[in-house]
């Protein structure tokens, strides 16, 4: 009964992020000229039926354009086409799409409308590295990134200066037609240029900005890369271009919301809600550890919140693979049920706490699970199994260790991605 609650209000923050309903209240008249439906992200196929189905209601007549998401989460459009790729990997397939995107938008007219659904996902399905540069190295440039424990907003201001159609450069071909960006956010703090590294988007990063984030976090990149950072011009256009006079940028779904909605259910069915925060960052297995530790707080001294209550958190944690001792080789999971062993470990042999952790585009890491559910007894049940969670842990392989005892939340994709997803009931 607890995993069906806890899993209802996961339900419920998914459902918050439902692309028709969220994009119904943004969907803009019918321009004198062409409407151009471009779009990228793991829910971005989502969104684009959504918007043909809200355009054929409202009667606007023809569109077209092309949409990219990740392999297994295209659905059927009619006059969008949908394309699949690679994730969180580049491959060939995202190459070709991130060209056509390119060529789909040129030689329009002020007349012409490019409306671009964004949400997460879309910095790896969007690979057009600079000239002379190859899609090898993109992906070498993922790799780092992606081990590197940075959080996304470094590495997505990174990547939009190893691109030619990140960092507004997309919008930026569209010129002169109008461009209307509707985007899911699954960044913290919700700023638009980050989403899936701002293809219709720019702002005023630039490439010191990239190489100061590079040295603080101590990314290894390759040093082909390195060379072309510091010895190539930044060529990211400026949200003050006046190519950019008369677009707009909407943020029609976020964490917060979907926290607010889950929140919401939860009272309804007799339970405080408390919200810590929609833009919760740092090492998953720290804000594990830092939510265990309110768990306790909360269930042995009643403060800083009085029980029964429902704790929520959003945001985007990372793991940080130590390559140097190699953990992290052959483990299984990703940053939601790494967060969730180190809770389990926190809260070891304390009844009346359980908690679901979960990405809320039905896919945490390299499984095909969402996240995984624990409880007092969690720990003291995989020992059982032969399992040690604290191993696992520092091996980055909590799904192994989920999956053991059978704890592992599986949705399949939900065609939004608003971020993690945490909710913990204290009783």
């Amino acid at each position: 009964m607890k995993r069906d609650f806890l899993a209802t209000l996961f339900a419920q923050a998914v459902s918050a992020a439902n692309p028709y309903k969220a994009l119904k209240p943004y969907l803009p008249p019918r321009p004198k000229g062409r409407t151009i439906v471009v779009g990228t992200g793991k829910g971005a196929a989502q969104m684009a039926a959504a918007f043909e189905t809200l355009w054929q209601e409202a009667g606007n007549g023809a569109l077209s354009g092309l949409v990219v998401t990740r392999y297994g989460y295209a659905v059927p459009c009619k006059q969008i086409e949908i394309c699949e790729a690679a994730h969180p990997l580049p491959d060939d397939n995202g190459l070709a799409a991130a060209t056509r995107l390119m060529e789909t938008v040129s030689n329009l007219t002020k007349d012409d409308l490019v409306v671009a659904l964004v949400c997460g996902g879309g910095s790896a399905l969007l690979p057009l590295p600079p000239e002379g540069m190859t899609l090898a190295d993109e992906i070498a440039l993922n790799k780092a990134l992606l081990s590197s424990g940075a959080p996304i907003a470094a590495m997505n201001a990174i990547r939009k200066q190893f691109s030619r159609i990140k960092g507004g450069r997309l919008a930026a071909r569209a010129y002169p037609a109008k461009v209307l960006t509707l985007a899911v956010s699954d960044i913290p703090g919700d700023e638009p240029s980050y989403i899936s590294s701002g293809p219709t988007v720019p702002n005023n990063d630039g490439r010191k900005l990239a190489l100061d984030f590079i040295t603080h976090y101590r990314i290894a990149l390759p040093a082909r890369i390195m060379q072309f950072l510091h010895n190539n011009r930044d060529d990211t256009p400026k949200p003050d271009d006046t190519i950019f006079t008369g677009n707009h940028v909407q943020i029609i779904a976020s964490a917060a919301q979907s926290l607010l909605a889950a929140g919401t259910y939860a009272r309804q069915q007799g339970r405080a809600a408390c919200i810590l925060s929609d833009c919760i960052e740092g090492q998953a297995k720290d804000i594990g550890a830092m939510h265990a530790a309110i768990a306790r707080e909360i269930s042995l001294r009643n403060q800083p919140f009085t029980k029964p209550v429902v704790l929520l958190s959003g945001g985007e944690t990372t793991v940080t693979l130590n390559t140097d001792t190699g953990n992290g080789k052959g483990g299984k999971g990703g940053r939601n049920s790494e967060f969730l062993l180190s809770f389990a470990l926190g809260i070891d042999g304390l009844a009346g706490i359980s908690a679901l952790a979960a990405d809320t585009d039905g896919i945490d890491g390299s499984e095909n699970n969402a996240g995984a559910f624990c409880d007092g007894a969690t720990v003291s049940t995989m020992r059982q199994a032969g399992i040690d969670p604290a191993a696992h842990l520092f091996r980055h392989d909590a799904w192994t260790a989920f999956h053991a005892v059978d704890s592992l939340f599986v949705t399949g994709a939900t065609g939004t991605n608003v971020n993690d997803f945490r909710a913990v009931l204290i009783e």
